[in-house]
């Protein structure tokens, strides 16, 4: 009998292709297929960046509220960025799972851009990647911060980011949603709201560049490394492929995270529910 199982998928990158944001500077939701162009097609929707202005409002409560206990540890790892590690009186951290709508990414700092919509890209960096991943259901079970090489962990802890160049999360599995977890976090009132943000096939989400702003009132987070979490629970669905535009190489970013397991739920009861918000 053999003495240890599959080894699970991690992550792959499968295809990559370079973005040149000077000229192609919009984001093109084409029917589900996502594309950069120079001018857009007459029956494109604009997404208004100017929407964001009125999510700073405390009236917009989503995600699980938690008050951070104090900053444990902060570290620079040039030429990386800084760590920052949280501790919680709370030992129970859990990621509201909500379906996604403008509004709800608006709370996060993000835009939902849908089928045939589109959005200008903010960047200061112009040559960016648009990568395929395929992601493993337990990809988020692995820590990058407790030294503890490729081994798995039998639980998810918090692990969040913010940085200097813009994301697109597309949802392109032909099969399943894309799950995007998020934060804001109000460093001068130490808390901070958690969610999953599911993703429907066709969808996109664009997050600009958020890079460090002394005194902020609050800063956005995300990561995606938990995106086939819709696979959890399901018998022949075990990764999730997604497409990615970020900064291959260099960038420089802010993680923050906490060594306590997280819950996150799933919202898809069947397969008949899919794609039911």
């Amino acid at each position: 009998m053999q003495g240890y199982f599959d080894p699970p998928l991690f992550e792959l990158s499968l295809a990559e292709q370079q973005v040149d944001l000077a000229d192609t500077p919009y984001f093109y939701n084409d029917n589900g297929t996502p594309t950069y162009v120079k001018t857009l097609p007459d029956s494109a929707i604009i997404v208004s960046e100017d929407a964001l202005a009125d999510s700073s409002s405390e009236n917009a409560r989503f995600g699980k509220e938690y008050f951070i206990s104090k900053i444990a540890n902060m570290k620079d790892n040039p030429p990386y960025g800084i760590e920052t590690e949280f501790s919680f009186d709370d030992q129970n951290l859990e990621y509201q799972p909500l379906w996604v709508t403008q509004e709800i990414a608006h709370a996060f700092g993000m835009y939902l851009v849908e089928k045939n919509q589109a959005i200008k890209i903010s960047s200061p960096i112009h040559q960016l990647s648009q990568v395929q991943y395929q992601y493993g259901a337990f990809a988020g079970h692995w820590s990058p911060y407790l030294n503890i090489g490729n081994e798995l962990l039998t639980y998810i802890s918090m692990d969040l980011e913010h940085h200097d160049f813009p994301h697109i999360f597309a949802s392109t599995d032909e099969n399943l949603p894309l799950v995007i977890s998020v934060a804001r976090y109000w460093p001068k009132l130490a808390k901070i709201r958690l969610a999953d943000i599911w993703i429907p096939k066709g969808s996109a989400l664009y997050i600009p560049p958020k890079p460090e702003i002394k005194d902020a009132a609050y800063i956005d987070l995300h990561h995606n490394r938990n995106s086939a979490q819709v696979c959890w629970g399901k018998l022949n669905s075990s990764s999730v492929k997604t497409q990615t535009l970020l900064r291959a190489d260099g960038g420089y970013f802010y993680w923050y995270w906490n060594r306590l397991p997280t819950t996150h739920r799933n919202l898809i009861e069947s397969d008949e529910a899919l794609f039911i918000k």
